[in-house]
């Protein structure tokens, strides 16, 4: 199978091909042959040890905090910044939207005027704000961070967004707008379940960190396959690095999954009581859409359900911790592929990374 020819899985009979022509029947393996071993991530050989780079030089070090939802990374990178005069660039895939903020735990407007924030409030609720439109401003938001002397750090749960920075997307048009239709009409009658068990089967790296109710992003993840013949989780540049300008220390937050159910009860809790029901009420007043991009992020197809009457607040409550702990659960299933980065549990971290800027000759400010 060639990359950029149109793919057409064999024995699927529910799959729609490019020309839009609907078949019956899921194929029983996967119809997207295997390629041949590759290790994502090249920036990987820049690493020493856990996650820091050991070349030599002036490179700047760009810090990377990922993991689940709700596991401290804000906190942590933003008590970083205190300490060097960092600025954060949000690897957050909803807080980019305007309007999106207390179901999406963004940083509120005092503490944005205590330390820079980039990529939040970047987009309007009904654009689409792609892996790689993310990554092209969070390139050029680190690059003007550096020009001033500051530490970038990049905080967030999207490990995609994050691979999409330091890893890169290829080149090449993954595009196919008959296709897209064919999709969405053969998804309207089959379901979306159909959709998501076509996805497994083709691609269970990209099935597993999308929620099957979410039909955009599964329909999108079968147009690339179908259209370029390679998995949304493999479409990496090959020819090098794309974090090569930096020296990278990665780090992935890890609580204990107790702790990390408990705080994300305690967090959709603390949402509900913040007001999530009135900013929902302002969305859907102001006219957009519950289909908008925006309204993928969890909980806020939910909290709508609420405030219409659908459903009472514990039901909701209910709902959306569960949606939630699904969500951090494929979170963590996409950070363990990463063998480079540094696991730290939230009370380590700080001192842990205190340690490893010294050694690239970060000092504290004074003060």
């Amino acid at each position: 199978m060639r990359a950029g020819k149109p793919f057409r899985p064999s024995r699927c009979r529910d799959a729609p091909d490019p020309r839009g022509v609907a078949r019956s029947g899921l194929p029983n393996r996967p119809a997207v042959r295997r390629p041949r071993r590759f290790v994502a991530g090249r920036h990987a050989r820049q690493l020493a040890g856990a996650g820091v780079s050991a070349a030599a030089g002036e490179r700047p070090t760009l810090l990377v905090i990922v993991g689940p939802t709700a596991a401290g990374k804000t906190a942590i990178a933003e008590e970083i910044a205190r300490r060097f005069s960092g600025e954060i660039v949000s690897a957050d895939a909803f807080a980019v939207y305007r309007g999106f903020d207390v179901g999406t735990g963004k940083p509120s407007r005092e503490r944005r005027s205590e330390i820079r924030y980039h990529l939040v409030d970047a987009a309007e609720p009904g654009e689409s704000f792609s892996a790689g439109r993310w990554a092209a401003e969070a390139r050029r938001a680190i690059d003007d961070i550096v020009s001033r002397g500051h530490l970038p750090i990049v905080c967030g749960g999207s490990g995609f967004y994050v691979s999409a920075l330091l890893d890169g997307l290829p080149p090449g048009e993954a595009k196919n707008p008959a296709l897209r239709k064919a999709l969405a009409s053969w998804a309207s009658s089959r379901g979306r379940e159909a959709a998501h068990r076509f996805l497994e089967k083709n691609d269970a790296a990209a099935a597993s960190r999308i929620p099957v109710r979410n039909l955009r992003y599964t329909l999108r993840a079968l147009e690339i396959v179908l259209t370029t013949g390679s998995r949304v989780s493999e479409r990496m540049i090959r020819g090098g690095p794309r974090s090569a300008p930096w020296r990278v220390i990665k780090i992935v937050i890890e609580p204990s999954r107790r702790d990390l159910y408990a705080k994300i009860e305690n967090r959709v809790r603390g949402m509900l009581d913040a007001g999530w029901d009135d900013e929902v009420r302002q969305l859907v007043g102001s006219g957009l859409s519950l289909e908008a991009n925006a309204f993928g992020a969890i909980g806020y197809r939910e909290v709508a359900g609420w405030v219409s009457g659908r459903a009472g607040r514990e039901e909701t409550e209910r709902e959306i911790a569960a949606a939630t702990r699904r969500l951090a659960k494929r979170q963590l299933t996409w950070l363990a592929r990463d063998r480079e980065a540094m696991r730290l549990t939230p009370e380590d971290a700080v001192p842990k990374i205190l340690q490893l800027l010294g050694r690239h000759g970060h000092t504290e400010k004074s003060g």
